[in-house]
Formats: structure tokens, C-alpha cells, sequence
């Protein structure tokens, strides 16, 4: 069987790719296995220095990579670059910080010494969405090596080229054979792969329904797993809140990545007093990003990453208008080829319609009209999913309060759009996932946490 590239923008394929068949799939879990003793006892000195090389290969080869990402899924080229950037930055923040995130923690008890040491698993399989194709692969990748993992990828299946770079990438930076290692097969064969006893863990970035299906697989032979799945991010926006800046940063929020983000603003959740002038500022701010093929530099939304995609999209706008959402912007297929949707905003969202229950992925914002405070904080928790929320106020230490104790997510901003940051813990709550990825807890979710008594 093949898989193929197929370039957003104009429909083209550019590459077809042999999947892996059973025997390589095995042979190549099998030499990762081989791999991960050899790596688990390198020292931290020299793990830190292979990953150092792997953000200098990343910085050196930016556009080259940027490009990939392009032909690929669609990423704007700015956007793609960035990507690429913080992906090396990822790298450079573990390289630096791992030898003391997994130093030996002393706790006094009644034993002579007792404390608390953090030991590889083995084997941790990704598997990763086309989103993000880099950052999501490092942002596992950087923290399960520097913890003496060695790491399988099973990237989405639109992105296979995005997937050898990657391991090329290790390569490149001289990290031993067979640390980091793809492998080129589709979905249906995930279970397999997790069935194969060398595999300790597994970590799934995506939709609620494949993380279902691969959390219910690894539990079933209780391998631990991390789950970062969907969301829709409602943005509230107070009676006290500082429109113009607030609307900027709903809609970059809601832009970013052309809208295929989990922790893009999802649902933007106005008090009436602010409605009107919300609606205008949003819609204007709209309307003047420029649509156009990724690869120019001024363009700010690129194409849907599928056709399916796109389509998909739309048929969520129309059925939520069919429910008696009104449309204030685009809701309309564009002509020409390619997975371009036309930005759309959408007031009047309810309970019940999809702009409300789903998560939409794509350029559409959700307005949700709320009386009070009270009203906004029901209405942005009144959702399955709990990844990211925001809420605007010039009162910020009301924000501070709204954001800790009110709001259900696993990251809460106050003022600004939810966005992940190496330093800080990135993850969900509810249908949006379990576990933590980045910062010094996300180190230690693929370790295990060993006590030591010594009488």
C-alpha cells in the first residue's frame, strides 16, 4: 500500500510513499529496542549535546523544512518558520534544564536515606497530527529522549515527508542509530504496534475519537499514555473588557495555524453590553487578512490542510445556520482549487448547534451572546472539552480570579490568546485529554518514578 503528499493549496500530489509493511514495521521496533539500552545509559552530558545539535540543525535548515511543512499541509511560510524555531528552541530548553528536572529527589523519613530517582521507560510511541507536523513531534520527542526514552513516530498519514525529515534530523545530529526512529504506516495499524511488548508508552496528539481508541488499547495491556485532543477554547470577553485589544487577540487566536489548532479560540463568549461593538471590530479584523497561497510572504491564511477537511467545515457552518445562526461574514465555499475555506463569522451560536458542541476547524469564530459573568462562565464550561479558555477584563486581578478558580481547562489566560510555551505545562482536561506535555512535568510523564528506602 502507498500513502501520498498531496499539496493543500493546489491539489497536487507530490510524492507517493511505500507504507511500511508488518516484517519492516517489526524490524524496525525491534532495532529501537536494541537502541534503548545503549541510550538509556548515556549520560545526561552527552544526551544534552545531541540534543543541542539537533536544534542547530533545525536553525540551520529553517527554510528548507518551512517548505516541507508548506507543500505538505498548508502552513503560511511565516507561520512555518516559527514553527520550525520553536521547535529548536524545545530542544534547547531540554538540553539545558533535564539534568536537574530528573535529579534525585531526597525525603527525609525514618530510613537512613531514602529518596526518589527518575528512570527511562523504554519505548515511547507518538502518535502525532498533521497540525503542527514538526512542534507536536518535538514538543514529545525532546523531554521522552533527554529522559533516556528512545522514541517511535507514527505520523499522520499526509505528512510523510514532514515524518523522515524528522528522523533524518536526529540522524543528522548524531544522536546513536536507531534512538529516534518513523515509521511509515496508516491508522489501521496503530493497535499492532502497541500490542508489540518492546512498547512502554504511548502519546497520541488529535481528535477525541482516536485518542479514544488508543487510550483504550494501551489501558487494555496498561501502558501509560498521554492524551492531547480536541478543543474549543471559549474566549470570554467582560462587560470591563478593552475591545480593540481584546478582538486583536480573539483573532489571531482564532487564525492561527488558518484555525486547525486545538487550543485556537473556539467560541467567543460576549456580555450583551459589549455584543455590538465585539461583532463589528471581529468582523472588520476579519476581513482584512489576506487569503492567498502559503508560500508568499505577506499571506496570513493559507489553505485547510484536506479537501475533506474543508468540506467537513462547511457542513458544520450550514448546519449551525440552518439552526438559526446568523452569519456576519464569508460562510461560503470559495471558487478555485485547493482546501481554501472563506473566513466566517458566525453570531447568534447556541447550545445544540455545532459551532457550539464541536470543535470547528478552521477559520469560523462562534459568538455566544451572555447576559453576565455568571451567564459567560456557564456557557464557556457548558462544553465536553477542556483545553484552553481566555477571558478579557481590564480588572485583572478579577481576570486572575475568573481564570484560576472558574474556568474548566488545563490552561487559563488571562488577557491574552492560550498558546504553549516550554516552560509552562501544556494539556486537558474532560474529552480534551489527560497527562502533561512540556515544562518539568512533562519530563516525568514517561519515567518511571522509583522509590528508594535504604534502612
Amino acid at each position: 500500500m502507498t500513502m501520498q503528499s498531496i499539496n493543500p493549496a493546489t491539489g497536487m500530489i507530490i510524492e507517493t510513499y511505500n507504507e511500511y509493511t508488518r516484517e519492516k514495521t517489526t524490524a524496525v521496533i525491534e532495532s529501537v529496542n536494541k537502541a534503548s539500552s545503549k541510550w538509556r545509559d548515556t549520560n545526561i552530558a552527552n544526551k544534552s549535546r545531541f540534543m543541542k545539535s539537533a536544534a542547530r540543525v533545525l536553525r540551520n535548515n529553517t527554510d528548507e523544512y518551512a517548505r516541507l511543512i508548506i507543500r505538505e499541509m498548508g502552513k503560511p511560510i511565516a507561520q512555518s518558520r516559527s514553527e520550525i524555531n520553536k521547535c529548536a528552541l524545545v530542544c534547547d530548553f531540554y538540553a539545558e534544564n533535564a539534568e536537574s528536572f530528573l535529579r534525585p529527589e531526597i525525603i527525609p523519613t525514618d530510613a537512613r536515606k531514602s529518596f526518589v530517582v527518575f528512570e527511562p521507560l523504554g519505548i515511547v510511541l507518538g502518535v502525532m497530527p498533521w497540525n503542527f507536523p514538526f512542534w507536536q513531534v518535538f514538543r514529545f520527542a525532546a523531554p521522552a529522549l533527554m529522559a533516556g526514552n528512545t522514541c517511535l513516530l507514527k505520523h499522520a498519514s499526509n505528512v510523510p515527508g514532514c515524518a523522515l525529515a524528522i528522523e533524518a534530523i536526529f540522524h543528522e545530529a548524531g544522536f546513536p542509530e536507531n534512538t529516534f526512529r518513523t515509521l511509515l504506516v496508516k491508522s489501521h495499524k496503530v493497535n499492532a504496534i502497541i500490542d508489540n511488548p518492546a512498547i512502554r508508552a504511548v502519546t497520541l496528539t488529535g481528535s477525541v475519537t482516536a485518542g479514544r481508541a488508543v487510550a483504550a488499547r494501551a489501558g487494555s495491556q496498561l501502558k501509560k499514555t498521554v492524551m492531547e485532543l480536541g478543543g474549543s477554547d471559549a474566549y470570554v470577553i467582560l462587560e470591563d473588557a478593552d475591545l480593540v485589544s481584546a478582538v486583536a487577540e480573539c483573532i489571531e487566536a482564532r487564525l492561527v495555524n488558518s484555525g486547525q489548532s486545538c487550543i485556537a479560540a473556539k467560541r467567543f463568549i460576549v456580555v450583551r453590553s459589549q455584543i455590538m461593538e465585539f461583532e463589528r471590530l471581529l468582523v472588520q479584523g476579519m476581513r482584512e487578512k489576506r487569503v492567498a497561497d502559503p508560500l508568499l510572504e505577506d499571506t496570513e491564511i493559507g489553505p485547510l490542510a484536506r479537501i475533506d477537511l474543508r468540506d467537513e467545515l462547511h457542513q458544520q457552518v450550514m448546519k449551525s445556520i440552518e439552526m438559526g445562526a446568523e452569519c456576519l461574514l464569508g460562510g461560503e465555499m470559495p471558487e478555485g482549487t485547493g482546501a481554501f475555506y472563506n473566513l466566517t463569522v458566525l453570531t447568534n451560536v447556541k447550545k445544540g448547534m455545532p459551532a457550539f458542541d464541536e470543535e470547528l476547524f478552521g477559520p469560523v469564530a462562534a459568538i455566544i451572546r451572555v447576559e453576565d459573568e455568571k451567564d459567560a462562565i456557564r456557557a464557556a464550561n457548558d462544553s465536553v472539552f477542556g483545553l484552553g479558555a481566555a477571558v478579557f477584563t481590564r480588572d485583572r486581578e478579577r481576570g486572575e480570579r475568573i481564570a484560576t478558580y472558574e474556568l474548566e481547562a488545563g490552561n487559563c489566560f488571562v488577557n491574552a490568546f492560550v498558546r504553549s510555551d516550554p516552560r509552562l505545562p501544556f494539556g486537558g482536561i474532560k474529552q480534551s485529554g489527560y497527562g502533561r506535555e512540556l515544562s518539568h512535568f512533562g519530563i516525568k510523564e514517561f519515567v518511571n518514578i522509583k522509590t528508594l528506602y535504604v534502612k
